[in-house]
């Protein structure tokens, strides 16, 4: 008869466990193990979202705005402009008198107490009508752009996201309004135009300016929706009016923004531009563009009548468009 087996030594459930992670430790089943778990956390690295500081998932917007709090051209161009809208609210805070009231006795005098930019050639304070030059600017500016955002933003989106003959119909318009020279379509609308208000010149930059606009937000919307979640938005049956504010407008605004806060200065500037050719503002609106036309005629003997109101149209028009740029630099991920 064959001898009896001798029985299986007893192992504790501790020591089996230690047996057994020193053979995987050695083994080839523990390296694939170990692999697999550095893969594991790995995957779970990359699926999580990034947080923000309070552990919430951070956005386009919310990584935007920490890039311009870190971006000095955004800080300094934003500064200037906050500037510019105080005295446009307030002018007289800075500066004292009336804009509208001239010495001719005083007429092309230079820098005195109480008159640091000096007299233009009609005797008029030239300080105080450059500061208060700011708020038609910025009132032109500002009412010019919300009017071309608007306007752009709602053709271009509603013709992008439905296509068809209403999107071909806009893409002829637009392009006959791209032929039309901005000056030159300015010189023939407000030639006719006798108010002295900033109405009809707002009304002419929104009427000229909302084609570009409009071919910007167009190719956003067709670019966001055909991405993945506005497929499933679709899918699951959500309305076109859903999908447009709920999906695709968020996603596809920042290209317009972007192009809107640029626009900006340009229109600041063709205000000033057509007011020096007589067909835009009118006296007695206080304007940069006037206060630089009638200064032109005196250039030799008083250039400061010319070089202030010049300076601020310049700083004014570069702050907007160096704001533009900060933005931009923020909004576009391909730029990070």
């Amino acid at each position: 008869m064959p001898e009896p087996m001798p029985p299986e030594p007893h192992i504790s459930g501790g020591d089996r466990a230690a047996e057994d992670g020193a053979i995987a430790a050695t083994g080839l089943d523990g390296t694939m193990d170990l692999a697999a778990q550095e893969g594991e956390s790995l995957e779970k690295r990359l699926d999580a979202p990034e947080s923000g500081p309070e552990g919430k998932p951070r956005s386009l917007w919310s990584d935007a705005w920490r890039d311009l709090r870190r971006n000095p051209v955004f800080i300094i161009s934003g500064l200037a402009i906050l500037f510019l809208v105080f005295i446009s609210l307030w002018p007289g805070s800075i500066a004292s008198g009336n804009p509208l009231q001239c010495d001719l006795s005083k007429a092309q005098e230079g820098s005195q107490p109480g008159a640091p930019f000096g007299y233009n050639g009609q005797g008029c304070n030239v300080y105080t009508r450059t500061v208060y030059g700011a708020r038609v600017s910025v009132t032109v500016g500002v009412c010019a752009t919300l009017g071309v955002a608007i306007l752009g933003s709602v053709l271009g989106g509603l013709a992008g996201f439905f296509g068809g003959a209403g999107d071909a119909v806009l893409s002829r318009i637009t392009d006959i309004f791209f032929a039309i020279p901005v000056v030159l379509g300015g010189l023939v609308l407000l030639s006719v135009v006798t108010s002295s208000t900033v109405w009809p010149v707002i009304g002419f930059m929104v009427l000229l300016g909302w084609p570009q606009i409009s071919r910007i937000a167009r190719g956003s919307v067709i670019t966001t929706r055909q991405n993945d979640y506005v497929q499933a938005a679709r899918a699951l049956g959500a309305s076109n009016s859903r999908m447009l504010l709920r999906h695709i407008m968020p996603n596809a605004i920042a290209p317009v923004i972007v192009v809107a806060t640029i626009a900006l200065g340009t229109y600041i500037s063709l205000e000033a531009t057509l007011s020096y050719l007589g067909v835009g503002l009118k006296p007695p609106t206080v304007s940069w563009g006037i206060d630089i036309s009638s200064a032109s005629q005196y250039i030799r003997t008083a250039p400061h009548a010319l070089l202030w109101p010049a300076g601020a149209l310049a700083v004014t028009v570069l702050a907007f468009i160096m704001l533009g740029d900060a933005v931009r630099d923020a909004l576009d991920p391909k730029l990070r």
